[in-house]
């Protein structure tokens, strides 16, 4: 197996950056999800606010957020979160563990991918393994993936919502991708994962599974009932 692709998505629910080479940390990857966007009752994320998602994000030389090429904190952006998600809608920096639905990483793979037949982007990965075999990745919970110095935890398999739908480019809404998650895999595909050991990682690196004991410290964001503070 091998690392295929890499992502990260510097403002959550935003779109993403692809990457040739990431820095793993105990926070997932360098950069990823440091800024969400925030409303008085709470974040409010592409499952209720599709046309963020078709928002582009990228990291800057000084590792904030730029969105669609602009500073995050910049009024022109402001505008723009408040026309695709309403009036009260602002962006904030968080840092936090509830700001990851589940796990500080995600983990898809080729094969699921193909079966699947639409963009991987739709899943929101961070990674996309390739050469495994057809449905292996449904019985690797409780095992790591180590690559090169960096090892991957994998917790379970990440049960599938709205977002899956939705066009990352033009926003439109495809509800047979959620149908074909149903029916194919049972709600559930793309694996999620925690950082066990920080390392640098790049496409074209070998993958291997391996054993391990360890668990994460943490699982569960705002998406699944952690406080919003």
């Amino acid at each position: 197996m091998h690392v295929s692709r890499l992502w990260r998505y510097p403002v959550k629910s935003l779109g993403g950056e692809e990457l040739a080479e990431a820095q793993l940390t105990d926070d997932g990857v360098l950069g990823d999800r440091l800024v969400h966007v925030s409303t008085p009752y709470g974040p409010l994320t592409g499952r209720t606010r599709h046309s963020l998602l078709t928002i582009p994000a990228r990291t800057g030389d000084d590792g904030e957020p730029l969105v669609d090429s602009l500073p995050w904190r910049s009024p022109a952006v402001a505008e723009l979160i408040r026309r695709h998600a309403g009036p009260q809608a602002v962006l904030r920096r968080y840092e936090g563990p509830e700001r990851f639905d589940v796990l500080n990483l995600l983990v898809a793979t080729d094969s699921a991918v193909a079966e699947l037949g639409t963009d991987v982007r739709r899943l929101r990965p961070n990674l996309l393994l390739g050469g495994v075999p057809a449905g292996a990745e449904r019985g690797w919970a409780g095992k790591a993936l180590a690559i090169g110095d960096a090892l991957i935890g994998i917790l379970n398999l990440r049960q599938r919502c709205i977002v899956t739908t939705i066009d990352p480019d033009t926003g439109a809404q495809d509800l047979s991708v959620l149908l074909r998650i149903r029916d194919r895999f049972a709600t559930r595909i793309a694996l999620n994962c925690w950082v066990i050991r920080p390392g640098t990682i790049g496409v074209g690196d070998t993958v291997r599974l391996v054993e391990t004991s360890e668990r994460p410290a943490h699982a569960g964001g705002w998406i699944v009932g952690a406080p919003y503070r």
